[in-house]
């Protein structure tokens, strides 16, 4: 029976799919009199059947050898497609994450959502979501791969765009479109690349191809950076960084998925082509320099806001910097464990927020106070995603940390520094956004704050516990290391580094208006930093500037040179036409004279070279 759980594991996308198929009557307005609830309802019944489904397989192949399920698609002399499913522990283990907490998100926007005329539209989009990240992480082939991440591209826009009536929204996802396409287009080089050397894109194929393959280290040096390209914009990386910020004007249960397994997705394919990467010294420099400058820079932007939903997404991209570290520093092990404790916090503390936007109406920081008391189950449940997102022991991402903490140690040092100081920043950006939205007096948003209902509580309540339970659940896959290999230098100060920043966190007075400093030096450093160190303008200086100059130039000459010489060619065609009108005088022997003289011309040109 387990066989068979494991042989229709193809069908795990497709429910989604169905969900969102199956709501479309509501979505469009077909159906209107039994409201869009049917739709929320289907949605997550099939969310459920995927979650049971992906369950039974992955039990079925534990302790198994990988399958692949392949079906060719296209075949043309020496190119190869196929669409093709690698079944493996890890790759249902990564898709068991998506469907929980798409199942959990779908049912916490029941409440989020619940007075919103598009729910079923909402849901439509979610199923589509769903889909495109189960794909992505059954995938065995990389142009099955990059069909998925366009899918994922696409519905990103859509959700980030739902609110389609509001300016901001609209320019938020345009931006995240844009901003993702940048990277799609550099990977889709890559892509090619690899079509045309190795004949075939699945992954096997591509792993014996790279033990034979000779080719020249600046052709490794261009193919590694192109496929790199791709996840560091779907990961929210610099200097593709700004959609995630912008994608949070979309729904709080969309952000919960992108916050946790979206921009995991992006990351599990940069693993899986990590052992093409690595062809290139390059490539893995610059993994490593784009998140130490993503990590460290993103932390400390994200100290600086003062909306709710901002200061949280900027560590996800630094959260995110810290995998590219690792994968740079070639240690998958370390960024594996990292994405996965991280996303079942980060999703957490995104299910808190939205419990205190839909209370609220507002995501304000310096609106915010005194809601421990009057929203006890939203306070532990960000308590909670808070404590195990940064390096508390035994909780989640302790032990992410941790393996990369000792892995860098050893090698380079100043990587394993990057990974201390972001824990230490996180951890005070996370106590300074308690310590404004929990504690203190009440605000006038505040004084009236009940706890939110159940469809919103219970998965909130059922995360958390997950998430007190990530050290049972990795100990019990064999995934953590034993107490007496634990590298306790490694892991005190790991844990050094969290206290650290939580002191600074309590200790640090905080202005309910976080009013600008007086001293000019450090309203500077204020500014920077909330304005994620200008890099907005500086690409609207630089980059948007030459594009708008070289359009300028390309509308000038395509007007008044290209234009201009095809409007001469047509003058000079009516001005020759309306000359030779006055030639036609109907007699033979004027018509037998231009043509002897036009044939003496010519020939006197074409001897002109014998003379």
């Amino acid at each position: 029976m387990n066989q068979f759980w494991v042989q229709t594991v193809w069908l795990l996308p497709i429910y989604g799919l169905i969900g969102a198929l199956l709501a479309l009557p509501w979505s469009t307005g077909w159906v209107r009199r039994t409201g869009p609830r049917p739709a929320a309802y289907l949605n997550i019944a099939m969310t459920l059947v995927a979650w049971l489904h992906g369950l039974l397989a992955f039990r079925g192949i534990w302790n198994q050898p990988d399958q692949l399920m392949l079906w060719p698609w296209f075949n043309f002399a020496d190119l190869q497609l196929d669409l093709t499913l690698e079944v493996s522990a890890l790759n249902l283990g990564a898709l068991e994450l998506i469907t929980f907490m798409s199942l959990l998100a779908q049912i916490f926007s029941l409440g989020y959502l619940e007075k919103d005329w598009a729910l079923a539209r909402f849901y439509s989009l979610m199923g589509f979501f769903e889909a495109a990240m189960s794909g992505l992480v059954l995938s065995g082939s990389l142009f099955l791969s990059y069909s998925l991440l366009e899918m994922l591209t696409l519905s990103t826009y859509l959700l980030v765009g739902f609110w389609y009536a509001q300016p901001l929204v609209v320019t938020a996802a345009r931006d995240a479109f844009l901003t993702k396409r940048i990277g799609d287009v550099l990977l889709l080089m890559g892509v090619v690349t690899l079509a045309a050397l190795a004949g075939s894109l699945n992954f096997n194929d591509l792993y014996g191809w790279v033990k034979t393959e000779t080719l020249a280290p600046w052709v490794d040096t261009l193919l590694g950076l192109a496929l790199i390209a791709g996840p560091v914009g779907k990961c929210a990386q610099f200097p593709l960084h700004l959609w995630l910020d912008e994608a949070m004007e979309g729904p709080n249960p969309a952000s919960i998925l992108r916050n946790s397994v979206v921009v995991t997705c992006g990351a599990y394919v940069l693993i899986r082509l990590l052992p093409i990467v690595v062809l290139s010294p390059v490539a893995l420099g610059v993994l490593v320099a784009l998140g130490s400058i993503t990590a460290l820079g993103a932390s400390l932007v994200a100290i600086a806001q003062i909306d709710l939903k901002r200061s949280l997404s900027y560590s996800t991209s630094a959260y995110l910097g810290l995998v590219f570290i690792a994968l740079g520093a070639e240690w998958p092990g370390a960024a594996l464990a990292l994405l996965f404790t991280h996303a079942l916090a980060k999703a957490l503390i995104f299910m808190g927020v939205g419990s205190i936007i839909t209370t609220t109406n507002g995501q304000n920081l310096t609106e915010m106070g005194g809601l421990w008391s009057k929203m006890p189950a939203t306070t532990l449940a960000f308590a909670t995603g808070s404590l195990g997102m940064v390096g508390i022991l035994p909780l989640g991402c302790f032990w992410g940390m941790e393996l990369g903490v000792e892995a860098l140690s050893q090698t380079t040092p100043l990587l394993a520094l990057v990974f201390l100081v972001v824990n230490s920043l996180t951890s005070w950006n996370l106590m300074r956004v308690f310590r404004l939205v929990f504690l203190g007096s009440a605000q006038p948003k505040t004084r009236r704050a009940p706890e939110v209902p159940w469809p919103m509580a219970v998965p909130m309540v059922s995360l958390a516990i997950v998430t007190l339970l990530v050290p049972l659940i990795m100990d019990r896959l064999s995934l953590l290391p034993s107490w007496d290999s634990l590298n306790w230098t490694a892991a005190l100060t790991l844990l050094g580094s969290g206290l650290v920043g939580l002191a600074l966190g309590i200790w640090i007075p905080l202005s309910r208006s976080l009013n600008r400093s007086l001293n000019r030096p450090l309203r500077l450093i204020q500014d920077l930093l909330a304005y994620d160190f200008y890099t907005e303008r500086i690409y609207d200086k630089t980059v948007v500037a030459a594009i708008g100059s070289l359009s300028q130039l390309s509308n000038w000459f395509d007007r008044y040179v290209v234009d201009g010489l095809v409007n001469a060619i047509g003058l000079a065609s009516l001005l020759g036409g309306e000359s030779l009108k006055y030639s036609m005088t109907g007699q033979s022997q004027l018509y037998l004279l231009t043509i002897v003289t036009g044939v003496g011309l010519l020939s006197i040109f074409m001897t002109w070279s014998l003379w």
